[in-house]
C-alpha cells in the first residue's frame, strides 16, 4: 500500500509518503508546505536520496491549496514518486485531540468528523487545521479512505484517579475537563521500540518515556499502557517547554492578569507563547542556544542564565521520572526521545544523575544519529535508552492496518 501521512498545522502541512506491506516499510518522499494562508508560502520536498527541492512564491490560500501542491509535487515527472493519484491507497492524518471518544485510530467518516468538531472547544488551536486537512483530502481525493490517528488515544487507558482534577466533578461531566495527555503516538512508538531493543515483552515492562522537544511530555507506560502522563487538559501542563509554562501555581494566573491587565485571551497567549524556557531565560525558546553557551563555558555571556534553564529543566524531568517510578511500583527503562531527548546528551545525563536508587547507573548519553543509544552502563538494572521517534511511520502503520480491511 502507498500511504500518504499528513500533519496539518494552523499554517503548515507536513507530509510523508510510505510504501508499506507485510515485509516492507519504505519512505518514498517527504516535505512541508509552510506559511499556508500567510505572506510567503513555500514548499520543501525531498525524495529518498536526492537533495531537497525548495519552491517559493506559491499561491497557497488554505489547506486545500497546500495539499493540492503536495499532490502535484508527488506526481511531478522529475521530482515526484507517483505516476497517478490512483496509486495512493490511503491517507493517514495526525489528529491532536480525539477526546474520550477514540482510544484507537479509526477510519474517518461523517460521525468521526462530527466528533472532531465537538472537540474543538478543548483543542481550539489544533483540531480546526486537522479538520481542514481532512476536508481538503475529501474534496481532492473523494474515493481514498482516510484514517485519523490521535495524539490523545494512547492515554485513554488512564484510570479516573489519574485523569480527573480535584475540582467539582460536574466540570468533568458537563465540560469534559480532565487530563487527556498528548504525544501519545510518539510515547507508544518509542515504548514499543524500547521493548524490542531489550528483547522483552512490552506487556511485562515498566517504562517512563520522555518526549522532549519544543513541546514536551513524560508518560508512565505500565505493561504497554499509559497510566499517567504530564500534559493535561491542554498541552500547557507538565514540563516547562519552549514557550509554555508547564506546571504552575494557579494563583499566579490571577495575579498576572490583574497586574498586567490581561483578559482571558491575553493570559492564554502569555502562558503559551511567552513562558517556558523562553520566559525563564529571556534569551530563546531553542535549547540549542543554551547548549552552545554550556559548551563555551563560564566566560560566555549567556552561561549563567543557560545553566539556570538547564538545571531547572532537568530537575523537572527527574522529578517526573521518580514520581512515575513510584506510581508504577518499579522501573525497567527510561526512554528519551524528541528533538532534545535524542540530541542534547547533557539533558539525559543531568536528568538521570542521582537516580542510582532506581537502578540507573553510569549514564553517558550521546546524540542518537537515528539509532537507539543505550546510555546507561551495561550493569545498570534500569536501562536508559535514547530512541529516535517516528510518529509518521506510526501513523502509516495504523493506517495500513485499518486500510487493509477497506474494500
Amino acid at each position: 500500500m502507498k500511504i500518504l501521512v499528513l500533519n496539518c498545522g494552523s499554517s503548515s502541512v507536513k507530509y510523508k509518503l510510505y510504501e508499506l506491506d507485510d515485509r516492507t516499510e519504505e519512505a518514498l518522499a517527504s516535505g512541508i508546505v509552510e506559511e499556508v494562508g500567510l505572506g510567503n508560502p513555500s514548499l520543501t520536498h525531498q525524495r529518498a536520496g536526492p537533495e531537497k527541492v525548495v519552491r517559493g512564491n506559491l499561491a497557497v490560500r488554505d489547506h486545500r491549496d497546500a495539499i493540492r501542491i503536495v499532490l502535484d509535487v508527488l506526481l511531478d515527472p522529475e521530482q515526484g514518486v507517483l505516476g497517478s493519484v490512483r496509486e495512493l491507497d490511503a491517507v493517514g492524518h495526525r489528529v491532536v485531540h480525539g477526546g474520550e471518544r477514540f482510544a484507537h485510530s479509526v477510519r474517518i467518516d461523517g460521525e468521526v468528523m462530527q466528533a472532531l468538531r465537538d472537540n474543538i472547544p478543548v483543542a481550539p488551536l489544533h483540531n480546526p487545521p486537522n479538520i481542514q486537512g481532512i476536508e481538503a483530502v475529501t474534496a481532492l481525493l473523494p474515493e481514498i479512505p482516510q484514517v485519523g490517528v490521535f495524539d490523545t488515544a494512547f492515554h485513554q487507558t488512564m484510570e479516573p484517579a489519574a485523569y480527573l482534577y480535584a475540582i467539582p466533578y460536574r466540570f468533568y461531566k458537563e465540560y469534559g475537563i480532565r487530563r487527556y495527555g498528548f504525544h501519545g503516538t510518539s510515547h507508544k512508538y518509542v515504548a514499543q521500540r524500547a521493548a524490542e531493543y531489550l528483547g522483552r515483552p512490552l506487556n511485562e515492562l515498566k517504562i517512563v518515556t520522555c518526549h522532549l522537544g519544543n513541546g514536551a511530555s513524560i508518560t508512565a507506560v505500565r505493561n504497554g499502557q499509559s497510566c499517567m502522563t504530564s500534559m493535561g487538559y491542554t498541552p500547557l501542563e507538565g514540563l516547562p517547554m519552549g514557550t509554555r509554562c508547564g506546571d504552575l501555581d494557579p494563583a499566579i494566573v490571577a495575579f498576572v492578569m490583574d497586574h498586567e491587565g490581561l483578559d482571558v485571551a491575553g493570559i492564554n497567549r502569555f502562558l503559551n507563547t511567552e513562558c517556558g524556557v523562553l520566559g525563564l531565560s529571556e534569551l530563546s525558546s531553542d535549547m540549542r542556544v543554551f547548549e552552545q553557551a554550556l559548551r563555551a563555558g563560564p566566560d560566555h555571556p549567556n552561561y549563567q542564565r543557560s545553566m539556570l534553564v538547564l538545571t531547572h529543566y532537568t530537575r523537572r524531568v527527574k522529578s517526573y521520572i521518580g514520581s512515575y517510578a513510584a506510581l508504577m511500583g518499579g522501573l525497567d527503562c527510561v526512554v528519551f526521545t524528541g528533538g532534545i531527548g535524542e540530541n542534547f546528551a547533557d539533558v539525559c545525563n543531568w536528568a538521570c544523575a542521582g537516580l542510582e536508587f532506581l537502578g540507573i547507573l553510569g549514564v553517558q548519553a550521546r546524540p542518537c544519529g537515528g539509532q537507539i543509544v543505550e546510555a546507561s552502563a551495561p550493569d545498570s538494572r534500569t536501562k536508559v535508552l535514547m530512541v529516535p521517534t517516528n510518529e509518521e511511520l506510526a501513523i502509516a502503520r495504523d493506517t495500513y492496518e485499518i486500510g487493509c480491511g477497506v474494500s
